[in-house]
């Protein structure tokens, strides 16, 4: 019927075009039969009779397009690719840019879902929309619309990977166009009038905002590689040009573009640098203006390297430019400021403190706000960055924040009121509450009078108060710890009842106008056939609130205890927030908090209520993995994943203690089996999803224009994954050090996927944490060779990757054969061999000491200590030699120096050996004293923990033990062999261990 009607009149025709399209979205199963009918159909369609009929061909090819599963289906349509771009070009031709725009946007979903379908007749179709896109007589929303197909097909990573590099001559068209839409730019004199930042975008219009939009998009798809070369040429002209709006759209586009090639701009920071504080002296404003945000912006997605490379260019330029006669120029500055800042080591700081502190408290005292709040917000970052050093402008800085605090009254000044609440606050936690106390409490006062002052009244909209004030809170509450509590009484109730704020949502259909008196504070989004309208100064504050509660819990401990049942019963509800990413996020972090605060409030006595005793805290934990399983299994963003995955390791420390604590009577294991098997469930799941996606990023790899660019992009995603299954091998730890070999029956469902990451295709990454897993396992459940079973399994993989190029992936393969050593027994003996020698590789690497091998280094060299002491009976009959040879090449690495946690644990061992007079460790005749006497002296000589800041290489107790046996070796050994055993150190660490050998 459908057919027939496509040959009726041209209404008929749209009408059933349209049904085969919606046909096509929701049932393509029932057409596939036809598409031998369907093809030159839409083909007839396409290319002649009325534009409406042609839109709707042009519909019902898309849909099918989208729709369609098999390749071999879709290519079928391939050839209606012209014809669909003739219906898009015969509609502008005829002036009727609706059904033009309509075309676009479903050639845009096409780019967006399908992009490799467009692969064949990509050149002449990107050439269409780029004809589009530069045709200035064509409406705004057109040409918008072609830049946005190019653009969403260059962001096509997963599908059509490096598919749009293959013609960077079409990418440099684009860029030029988005140049050209930069100049739409007009010099409004509301852009001059710096009272607010409500301005900063007079005079910018809709073409300005969509070219920087996209610029950052495509830089960000392309990287800079591709983008660099094809926007530079034309920057530079620009630069150069006369006319203000050319250097201005210069240098917005170096700044929309920075993040996607911050690769390629590391190398040159020295030109950049001269570049940008050239124009500092422009003698247009919104030059200096555009100058200025760049610096900004360059300081955040190029530090920290910019700011060690270039601060004595960049720092000087931004203090002048806070004297700019533009107050909107002066202003942004201490923006940039603040950008600076924030990727600074202090040390780097220090010698511009002094000017730069001096510069910020004058500009407090600026005829414009504006000018005020940016000082106020730059005063507040250096501080943080400073740190200690800010104690020596304390007292010259403090007075004039509180007086902005107090004397901010008017409605005009809650913005400066709000910013002071946030140096304060900063600048405390810079200095720390020994300097802060006092003024600490007068603040808080102030701020318990501002709430009381609001009382139950709602704040308006734009009033920032209550959401600086609630951050100001928290960053006191980190500075003072436990002094803190007194004042949680009026803290709390104001931050759960933003905590609590239900979101402010409106949802209308998707043919409903947009409401042009929406507020900015509003946005839409398309869902279906519906609109979803949030207020988004709602979620903030929420936001805002779910993480200060986050900072008291954790902050507290169990101070926190009034609080527990409360916050518990907002923050489980809110791990599945749908509005809200953030939200989500603490909420899942603050779960665990609470149960710490809980068990703790437990142990140490300050749970009041009789029913508050360890099945509480089960109970209450029990909840919380729960609602953290739930939420993990809907879960797509891996930030969030993680998070979340590393929420429910937190809880379960707390619900399985080691086993050796449990023993012991200091813990009792509150996980049922219940818990544990929904726990395993779902790493299994997400292990499962895991290795599927490994397998896709492995698909994409072998895509025909996949390039060197998408191999980096695919590394990040690696690296993303890998922490994700991070997350997952602490949870797996955690629950090996407490059930011990009674993991087995779960892990071993969790085996095949932990096998498949070990492929040699996987990454390194990936094979790292399923070596890492296999550690746990043998380390925490091997007890009595309990993990032996797996050693066929999981010891090829670990000997492979002993001898393989990726350090982290090496030192987790050379530690876990360590570990096998020592609990695998007569197990371990077969792979012996070739362990020792993949060891005695490792150890013997040029460069092995070098900064990025060291870790791996010293974990062979751990290793090999294992071997010695756990498999002496088995050395000579594996290796043809006597397990002395191997001792005394395993005595001769040590002391460990760079990897401080095997450092301690190895020099521990050491100790406790020689204490026991170990025959093999001492030597034949005790000829090992010397050497062992060397070790010893240069292990301490970055002294111990409690009397150096320095990273100590032994514990207080092994330092303790060593300076014994020192002063007995000393009297011992002859003195100029034991004067010997401090060569080849400085004379800082030859007095840290004379200190230590005469305490």
């Amino acid at each position: 019927f459908l057919f027939q009607c496509t040959q009726g009149a041209d209404p008929l025709k749209e009408v059933a075009l349209n049904v085969f399209a919606q046909v096509a979205m929701y049932k393509v199963e029932t057409l596939v039969p036809h598409l031998a009918q369907l093809h030159p159909l839409l083909g007839q369609l396409l290319s002649v009779g009325l534009i409406d009929v042609r839109v709707a061909a042009l519909r019902a090819t898309a849909s099918f397009v989208q729709a369609l599963e098999e390749p071999a289906h879709r290519d079928q349509f391939q050839g209606l690719i012209p014809a669909m771009v003739s219906t898009l070009m015969d509609a502008l031709k005829a002036g009727d840019e609706a059904a033009a725009q309509e075309a676009l946007d479903m050639l845009v979903e096409v780019a967006g879902t399908e992009p490799r379908f467009l692969r064949k007749q990509l050149e002449p179709v990107c050439q269409a929309m780029l004809t589009i896109a530069a045709e200035e007589k064509f409406e705004e929303g057109v040409r918008h619309l072609a830049i946005e197909f190019i653009v969403t097909l260059c962001e096509q990573r997963e599908k059509a990977p490096g598919m749009m590099r293959k013609i960077p001559q079409y990418i440099g068209q684009l860029c030029n166009i988005l140049l050209k839409m930069l100049l739409d730019v007009e010099d409004d004199p509301d852009w001059h009038t710096a009272t607010t930042e409500e301005n900063e975008d007079a005079g910018n219009s809709d073409n300005f905002h969509v070219a920087q939009e996209n610029l950052d998009r495509l830089s960000c798809a392309l990287r800079g590689k591709t983008m660099l070369p094809a926007v530079t040429p034309s920057m530079n002209t620009l630069l150069g040009h006369a006319e203000w709006s050319h250097r201005h759209a210069a240098l917005t586009c170096l700044a929309q573009i920075a993040e996607g090639c911050e690769k390629q701009l590391r190398k040159s920071t020295d030109e950049i640098a001269d570049m940008l504080v050239g124009r500092f002296q422009d003698p247009h404003p919104r030059v200096r203006w555009a100058a200025v945000n760049a610096t900004g912006q360059l300081c955040t997605d190029l530090g920290p390297d910019i700011q060690d490379e270039q601060n004595t260019k960049l720092l000087p330029a931004l203090l002048a430019a806070m004297d700019d006669p533009s107050m909107r120029v002066a202003a942004h500055a201490t923006a940039a400021m603040v950008n600076f800042s924030e990727g600074c080591d202090k040390d780097l700081m220090q010698p511009y403190l002094d000017a730069l502190i001096t510069k910020l408290l004058q500009l407090l005292q600026h005829q414009s706000k504006l000018v005020q709040e940016g000082a106020l917000t730059a005063l507040a970052s250096v501080a943080d960055s400073a740190q200690d050093l800010f104690q020596k402008y304390y007292s010259a800085t403090m007075p004039y924040l509180k007086g902005i605090l107090v004397n901010s009254q008017g409605k005009e000044d809650r913005m400066l009121r709000a910013k002071s609440m946030e140096c304060i606050s900063l600048v405390g936690m810079a200095v720390g509450k020994d300097v802060f106390r006092e003024d600490a409490k007068e603040v808080m006062g102030v701020l318990n009078n501002l709430q009381n002052a609001g009382g139950a009244q709602k704040p308006e909209s734009d009033d920032p108060t209550t959401g600086y004030m609630l951050q100001a809170w928290a960053r006191i509450c980190k500075t003072l710890g436990e002094e803190f509590v007194p004042y949680l009484p009026y803290v709390m109730p104001p931050l759960l009842t933003s905590a609590s704020i239900k979101p402010d949502v409106t949802i209308r259909n998707a043919d409903d106008a947009d409401d042009e008196e929406e507020s900015d504070d509003v946005a839409t989004y398309d869902v279906g056939d519906q609109k979803i309208s949030i207020n988004t100064a709602v979620l903030e504050e929420k936001a805002t609130a779910c993480s200060m509660v986050l900072c008291y819990a954790e902050e507290l401990k169990e101070n926190f205890y009034p609080y527990i049942e409360q916050v518990a019963e907002i923050m489980m509800p809110l791990v599945k927030f749908f509005f809200h990413e953030e939200v989500r996020k603490a909420a899942a972090q603050t779960l665990p908090e609470l149960l710490v605060a809980a068990a703790l409030s437990v142990k140490k006595g300050k749970a009041t209520a009789a029913h508050h005793n360890a099945q509480w805290v089960k109970n209450l934990g029990c909840a919380f993995v729960k609602a953290l399983l739930e939420v993990v299994e809907d879960e797509s963003e891996s930030e969030l994943l993680c998070a979340e995955l590393e929420s429910i390791n937190e809880c379960l420390q707390v619900l399985c203690p080691p086993a050796e604590d449990v023993a012991g009577g200091k813990e009792q294991v509150l996980l049922d089996p219940t818990q544990l098997e929904a726990c395993v469930v779902q790493f299994e799941e997400v292990l499962k999803g895991s290795v599927e996606r490994s397998t896709e990023r492995i698909e994409r790899s072998k895509t025909e224009d996949f390039d060197e660019e998408e191999r980096e992009e695919l590394q990040a995603e690696h690296e993303a994954e890998s922490e994700v299954l991070d997350a997952v091998n602490e949870c797996i730890g955690t629950l090996a050090k407490c059930l011990k070999s009674q993991l087995h029956p779960y892990f071993d469902r969790l085996l095949p996927y932990i096998l498949q990451l070990l492929s040699e295709q996987s990454s390194s990454d990936e094979r790292r944490v399923a070596i890492c897993i296999f550690d746990d396992i043998v380390e925490h459940t091997g007890e009595g060779g309990a993990a032996n079973k797996y050693f066929p399994q999981f010891m090829p993989h670990f000997l492979s990757a002993a001898v393989n190029a990726h350090d982290d992936l090496r030192q987790a393969a050379v530690y876990g054969v360590g570990v096998c050593a020592q609990f695998g027994g007569a197990a371990f003996v077969p792979y012996l061999a070739p362990v020792a020698q993949a060891l005695n590789a490792c150890v013997s690497a040029p460069e092995s000491r070098s900064e990025d091998k060291a870790a791996a280094t010293e974990n062979a060299i751990s290793s090999l200590g294992k071997i010695v002491i756990y498999q002496r009976d088995n050395i000579q009959g594996a290796l043809g030699q006597p397990p002395e040879v191997l001792a005394d090449f395993w005595l001769s690495l040590l002391p460990l120096h760079d990897d401080i946690v095997e450092a301690r644990e190895v020099h521990k061992l050491l100790v406790k050996l020689i204490t026991e007079n170990d025959a093999m460790v001492l030597g034949a005749n005790q000829k090992n004293l010397g050497e062992l006497a060397r070790i010893m002296v240069h292990a301490l000589s970055e002294g111990v923990p409690s009397l150096t800041k320095k990273r100590a290489l032994v514990t207080d107790e092994t330092g303790a033990q060593m300076v014994t046996l020192l002063k007995q070796l000393q009297g011992a050994l002859p003195a100029e062999q034991f004067a010997k055993a401090a060569q080849g150190l400085n004379e800082t660490q030859q007095k840290m261990v004379q200190a230590l050998l005469s305490q």
